[in-house]
């Protein structure tokens, strides 16, 4: 059984015992220490949480538990149901609550559950916020409402229908557009919720011709749910054998888009982004941001616009604060999360559909055609693991000093270092002496060049 405590939230496997999986003490307790912290840190007079969630097979058991706890800590809840991710996020500022809980582990097999913590703006919680709830529950730092406060629930079950009318409201979705283009779409939505998001989006926006695979969501995932390259051979079959303009396929919580081409190959997911990044910049020109392990390409992209590319840490929350910071049009991470300040500071796989459909109804190409436009690179990730003693921060200064006299280093999380032809990631694990290396270029072979060169530095600096 596993159990992982983090600032984005608390993921653990099904059943076990208490402080080993994710089992219904250890719900009610970090519940309570997130209602705690709102308390004390929130100041919306609303006290109304949003409870959403994706359709894991344990997800009614979880949601009847997170639900009767805030109640108990005397907080309203608006259960939303089973919704997205981004769904859930702008439940939030539509219902002007001070704050949300989403039930959903993501792409992590269907035997994974998690509370993902937002605030009062549908946001996640930054590392300062998600540690304090974190110390809240280890010394159990909470108490329970009297009866006369007690929270109350309601059940609100059209937020998806709320959150396809409001992406259908952004200027720069082209419905008229995507009809006159009258597209064939195959979709995957791994038996989760997108199962009965996208067919409703499609629809909404004049797409009648739907090939379908995994939209009853029941929470049997078919396949790993990671929507990777390797995990997609069924969707790509369905794409080539029913002759479809393009595959959709969205993780269980529906935040991370990947896209397949008319002739069955992949579209990349690192270029999910860059491809909707592409048309946003072309319509308002302005800066860009995705983590510094996401492709060059958006980068190459926005400069030929004349706009600023911001490479911040890893982690969704971070890349929202560099967006904010430089205030970005567009922005996300290579793991086909497209986040859309028009829209909310979320990563939302209904927006990236509806703006991708406008883009490519608007460059009357396939979706071959409009990959072929972007540069190409490629990623290789890689990780060498250290014995404990060996001082894992002192290998990346070390690194660190050896290039930035040449080339540019960023240091902002781990060392990254940016070569004419591509670039290098250095990070360490949080939790174990690892180094993980990821690197880019035009192609594998030099992307793996550039592993090997770091990797062999790396021994000698170690002396391994």
């Amino acid at each position: 059984m596993s159990l992982i405590k983090s600032i984005s939230g608390i993921r653990g496997t099904i059943g076990g015992v208490v402080g080993e999986g994710l089992n219904p003490l250890d719900i009610v307790k970090f519940t309570a220490a997130y209602a705690t912290w709102n308390k004390k840190n929130i100041s919306n007079p609303s006290k109304k949480i949003v409870v959403g969630r994706d359709a894991r097979i344990s997800g009614e058991m979880v949601s009847h538990i997170v639900i009767g706890t805030l109640i108990g800590m005397g907080f309203d809840v608006v259960n939303i149901g089973l919704a997205s991710t981004p769904t859930t996020e702008l439940a939030v500022t539509m219902e002007d609550a001070c704050g949300g809980i989403i039930l959903t582990a993501s792409h992590n097999p269907k035997h994974w559950n998690a509370l993902k913590l937002l605030n009062d703006k549908g946001e996640f919680l930054n590392a300062k916020e998600g540690a304090e709830v974190l110390d809240y529950a280890e010394n159990a730092n909470f108490s329970f409402a009297e009866v006369d406060q007690l929270g109350k629930v309601v059940e609100k079950f059209d937020y998806t229908q709320r959150h396809i009318d409001h992406v259908l409201s952004l200027n720069l979705v082209d419905v008229e557009a995507i009809k006159a283009a009258d597209f064939k779409v195959a979709i995957d939505c791994v038996n989760s919720v997108g199962g009965i998001a996208l067919p409703a989006l499609l629809n909404a926006l004049g797409v009648t011709k739907i090939e379908k695979l995994g939209c009853e969501p029941n929470g049997q995932f078919a396949h790993n749910p990671e929507p990777l390259p390797e995990h997609l051979t069924d969707l790509s079959d369905l794409v080539k054998t029913t002759k479809a303009d393009v595959g959709f396929v969205v993780d269980p919580d529906v935040d991370r888009l990947a896209i397949i081409n008319e002739d069955g190959t992949m579209f990349g997911e690192e270029y999910t982004l860059v491809s909707v990044a592409d048309y946003v910049l072309s319509q308002t020109p302005g800066n860009t941001a995705s983590n510094m392990s996401s492709t060059r390409a958006l980068r190459d992209i926005t400069e030929n616009y004349g706009c600023t590319y911001t490479a911040s840490a890893v982690g969704e929350v971070n890349v929202v604060s560099a967006m904010k910071k430089t205030k970005c049009v567009i922005g996300g991470e290579g793991n086909g999360g497209v986040i859309y300040p028009e829209s909310h500071y979320g990563r939302d796989a209904l927006v990236g559909i509806a703006l991708f459909l406008t883009h490519l109804a608007k460059s009357k190409k396939t979706t071959s055609q409009l990959r072929a436009l972007y540069p190409s690179y490629y990623i290789s990730k890689n990780k060498i693991e250290l014995t404990p003693q060996i001082d894992v921060d002192g290998i990346l200064a070390v690194i660190k000093g050896c290039y930035k006299r040449q080339y540019e280093v960023n240091d902002v999380d781990g060392v990254k270092i940016e070569f004419p032809q591509g670039w290098v990631h250095l990070r360490k694990s949080n939790t174990e002496p690892i180094i993980r290396i990821y690197s880019e270029a035009p192609t594998k072979e030099q992307a793996d060049c550039f592993a090997q060169a770091i990797i062999a530095e790396i021994k000698r600096i170690a002396n391994i």
